[in-house]
This record gives C-alpha cells, sequence and structure tokens, in this order.
C-alpha cells in the first residue's frame, strides 16, 4: 500500500566479466551494497561507468565504498530499478526528486518512465471540470454600454434585468439593470483557482455554483 511501480524489460543483457562482483557504494553518507551486474544493467549510465573503472574522479570512502556526492533518499528507487526494472516510490517520494537523480546517473529507461508519469498527472489535472463564477452587477443605463464594452479575462454576458427606476435628476428617470455575468475558473495544480479583477462596480454577493 502506499507504493505504486511500472516495469521496464532491460532490452542489453549486463556484460558477463561483471557478474557475481560486489560494490559498496556511499551515496551521500549512506552505504549502499550491491553488485556490478546491477549496475551495468543499464551500460550508458555514470553507476556502469563507475564500476568498470572508468576514469570519472570518484574518490572512495575507509572502507573501500565509492563516494558520490548526492541525496541518498533518492538512490533507493534507483538502485532498485536497476535491479528489477521496476519503479516503486513510497507514496510520499516526489517523483520530481527521482527523476532529477534519474537524469545525473544517465538512466534512460527510468527517465522516460517517470516523465510519462508526470505528464499523465499534468493531463488529468487539466480534465477537472472548471467552476462556474457568476456575478450581479448593478449598473445605471448611461453604465451599461460602457460596462458590457470593458469586460474582459474571461467574463461573458448572461442575462440582463431591467429593474426600473430607483431615482431621477429634474425630469429624467434613470432606469438600471442587473447584468448576470458568468467565467470558467480550472483548478491549477495545488487545488487553488485564481480569478481576475473586474473592472465594473460589483454590488451583489459573489454566487458559486
Amino acid at each position: 500500500q502506499g507504493a505504486v511501480g511500472l516495469r521496464c524489460t532491460w532490452d542489453i543483457p549486463p556484460p558477463a566479466s561483471t557478474q557475481g562482483k560486489w560494490v559498496r557504494l556511499n551515496v551521500g553518507g549512506t552505504v549502499f551494497l550491491t553488485t556490478r551486474q546491477t549496475l551495468c544493467r543499464e551500460q550508458k549510465s555514470f553507476l556502469c561507468r563507475l564500476c568498470q573503472g572508468e576514469e570519472l574522479q570518484s574518490d572512495r570512502d575507509e572502507t573501500g565504498a565509492y563516494l558520490i556526492d548526492r541525496d541518498p533518499t533518492y538512490f533507493g528507487p534507483i538502485l532498485n530499478f536497476l535491479r528489477h526494472g521496476k519503479l516503486v516510490l513510497d507514496k510520499d517520494m516526489a517523483e520530481e526528486g527521482v527523476l532529477e537523480e534519474a537524469e545525473f546517473y544517465n538512466i534512460g529507461p527510468l527517465i522516460r518512465i517517470i516523465k510519462d508519469r508526470l505528464e499523465e498527472k499534468d493531463y488529468t489535472v487539466t480534465q477537472v471540470p472548471p467552476k462556474h463564477v457568476y456575478r450581479v452587477l448593478q449598473c445605471q443605463e448611461e453604465e451599461l454600454t460602457q460596462m458590457v464594452s470593458t469586460m474582459s479575462d474571461g467574463w461573458r454576458f448572461e442575462q440582463l434585468v431591467n429593474i426600473g427606476s430607483s431615482y431621477n435628476y429634474g425630469n429624467e428617470d434613470q432606469t438600471e439593470f442587473l447584468c448576470v455575468v458568468s467565467k470558467e475558473l480550472y483548478n491549477s495544480p495545488n487545488g487553488l483557482s485564481s480569478e481576475p479583477s473586474h473592472k465594473a462596480k460589483v454590488r451583489s454577493a459573489l454566487l458559486w455554483l
């Protein structure tokens, strides 16, 4: 529970000369023990080049473990992926962190899997139905044209209600209207919705549906 996984099938077997030889890695102060066979699952990776003796200028600690100055928190999923070709993450582990390490170690199959998962998440967020927000704007007849012409930021005219004359100047009545406008708000990745300001004067409450 709380873990998710995707499997990768390795296309190229590790070199026979690397099988059965154990390697110690000191990643950010945490020691990992594995085999050269595991580290060479992805032959273009930093880890494969390291254990094959290429000149990568990596120091060793007092036990002979290769010193790697990276976050050990995300190295566990990296190593397990090389062991069995499956991405397994704790529910609280950020995929972006594992992706950062996969890119550092140059593990191509794992990079592709995580990027696909992140793209799928982004697509799911965009598919959330939008919320409809309605505003009731009260204005005088002489303000109506200006108010409608200045609507922006995605607001759409819905209905106009004549509420009659509330007062007059001299012999001219000033007719007032209620103008109903609407807008769609989409959820952002952090669960919040943004609503730009509107130029018209709002005298009634904001109604959420």
